[in-house]
């Protein structure tokens, strides 16, 4: 276990970078595994926490593709989609989250999503609109293709209605996007989820919360010796 010497006035803060989709299954896991993380460290160090975009396939087209029909291809036919399926069902309810990919019908582009996300930083909101994605999508099924949704979705989840729809009327926040993803493939990032901390340990997959504590801390001891 580290300890970390710590001025009694103020945390240390922890500064971890996410690369994630939307639409990753893996993804979503990662993100609850690592809360769990971060609520039990929460008493001694303060995080900042930033969502990257990440496309697991971007050439998916705008109004997205049948997901079962999508899946099977990709994963070699409906007893491989089943299997796999089943299995992150699984073990993402050992992680208190509730997959239903029987209601999810479409198969979404996500750039759009990640543009409303990365919007969403401006706003200190990130976290909540990541959030509110993923269930939408993995529990009840929302079709992220369409832009209606997208804009419900991130207006319950506190960002404002014209805002975004303003946002996704025209290109803005395209060029961001799609900027951040060429630094990510920069850094030799190919898989998600991925986790930076501290600008120097990374992790790849959902890992589970005691390597994320171990990796934290060691960064923290880190910081505080310099």
């Amino acid at each position: 276990m580290f300890c970390i010497k710590q001025n009694l006035m103020s945390k240390t803060t922890i500064k971890i970078d996410v690369v994630s989709d939307i639409v990753c299954p893996w993804c979503y896991i990662g993100k609850r595994r690592l809360e769990k993380a971060i609520s039990q460290l929460a008493e001694t160090y303060s995080f900042d926490i930033t969502y990257h975009p990440f496309e697991l396939n971007p050439s998916v087209p705008v109004t997205g593709l049948n997901q079962q029909e999508y899946f099977e291809q990709k994963f070699g036919g409906e007893e491989s989609y089943k299997r796999i399926t089943n299995h992150v069902t699984q073990v993402a309810a050992e992680e208190g989250l509730e997959f239903n990919f029987d209601k999810q019908t479409v198969t979404p582009n996500t750039r759009n999503g990640h543009r409303i996300i990365q919007l969403a930083k401006r706003f200190n909101k990130q976290a909540e609109v990541k959030e509110a994605f993923m269930k939408a999508y993995f529990t009840e099924g929302a079709d992220l293709s369409k832009t209606e949704t997208l804009v419900a979705i991130a207006e319950k989840a506190g960002l404002d209605r014209n805002v975004t729809e303003q946002v996704l009327s025209d290109t803005e926040g395209v060029a961001e996007v799609i900027h951040k993803e060429k630094q990510i493939q920069e850094l030799g990032i190919t898989g998600v989820p991925f986790y930076i901390v501290q600008n120097k340990y990374g992790l790849s997959g959902a890992q589970p919360p005691e390597a994320f504590v171990e990796v934290i801390q060691k960064a923290a001891l880190e910081e505080s010796s310099v």
